[in-house]
């Protein structure tokens, strides 16, 4: 190929690959202030519910426009209930919750330990070596995350709100690493794609609806106008959009590369939650997102794309 044509390709390349980046950053970033719009009227339970089952449904019907089979082998759908369950199900039940008791931005900067978690899970059930600098990096994101948190938890009269919000996102981060985990076993047995993304996350779907009936909860959804364009923008943009941009620059630029969307998102949030919500900064939160966000570089920085 000509260095010309060559050249032009590869620009091209780069710069759609910097279009997905920027546009997962986005609409991940304000998503989570579109969760709040779900709060209120319909159990959490039920509005994961509704949100992910209506995700599976529009990959779904996807499919069936491309001709792309939804058969999946009966052993695999174990593995893929497993990974809808921990990533889309249980997991943002507990984001759901968090969002009752805390700001949006805090609960995305807590999301932000992902990574680092990740980074040790992969350690200890695939045997991934962890450098000095990974663990490093991750003493650092877990302090940065901390130190974002320490303001909140200095306001005595709303101490105990901060206590479960970050008990709930601890709960939700860790089931999403989880979920994460089952990803890695499944992408590698060649579980990836748009069927499987409709299973995973119509499992999810499920589960949260079972937790739903099982707590009691009334199923109903809310009609007014808030409440149904949230629920259209994190299906929609929030789950089917950017978890297949997402899956797009991991198949092009490797998991690591596009981790640092996790690293971006939850600061975009904190930004969104400021201008939306009243969210008041503290020198040490600036510090936390600071440290935080050095501890992520250094970690993904150390894994091999």
């Amino acid at each position: 190929m000509p260095y010309a044509k060559f050249a032009a390709a590869y620009h091209g390349a780069l710069l759609n690959n910097l279009s997905i980046f920027a546009a997962c950053v986005l609409i991940w970033g304000t998503t989570w202030l579109a969760i709040t719009f779900q709060l209120g009227s319909v159990a959490p339970e039920v509005s994961v519910s509704h949100r992910f089952l209506l995700a599976a449904l529009v990959i779904a019907a996807w499919c069936r426009l491309r001709g792309l089979s939804l058969r999946i082998r009966a052993a695999d759908h174990r593995w893929l209930a497993a990974m809808g369950v921990a990533m889309y199900g249980i997991s943002y039940i507990c984001v759901y919750h968090a969002e009752l008791h805390v700001a949006s931005g805090l609960v995305a900067i807590g999301y932000s330990a992902s990574p680092l978690l990740s980074t040790l899970g992969m350690r200890l059930f695939f045997g991934t070596p962890v450098t000095p600098r990974m663990a490093l990096g991750s003493a650092f994101g877990i302090l940065g995350i901390s130190l974002v948190y320490w303001p909140e938890f200095k306001l005595t009269s709303a101490s105990s709100d901060v206590l479960l919000g970050a008990m709930f996102t601890a709960l939700a981060v860790l089931l999403s690493m989880s979920g994460g985990l089952i990803a890695h076993r499944n992408h590698a047995r060649g579980l990836h794609g748009w069927p499987t993304m409709a299973w995973s996350m119509g499992y999810g779907g499920l589960a949260s609806l079972v937790v739903a009936l099982a707590l009691g909860r009334p199923y109903t959804i809310d009609f007014a106008a808030p409440y149904l364009l949230s629920l259209a923008y994190l299906s929609i943009l929030g789950s089917v959009i950017t978890f297949a941009g997402w899956l797009t620059l991991v198949g092009r630029i490797g998991v690591a590369r596009a981790s640092y969307v996790g690293v971006m998102a939850p600061v975009v949030a904190l930004f969104v939650s400021t201008a939306f919500e009243g969210f008041a900064w503290h020198w040490l939160t600036a510090a936390g997102v600071a440290v935080s966000i050095a501890g992520n570089v250094l970690v993904l920085g150390g894994r091999k794309a």
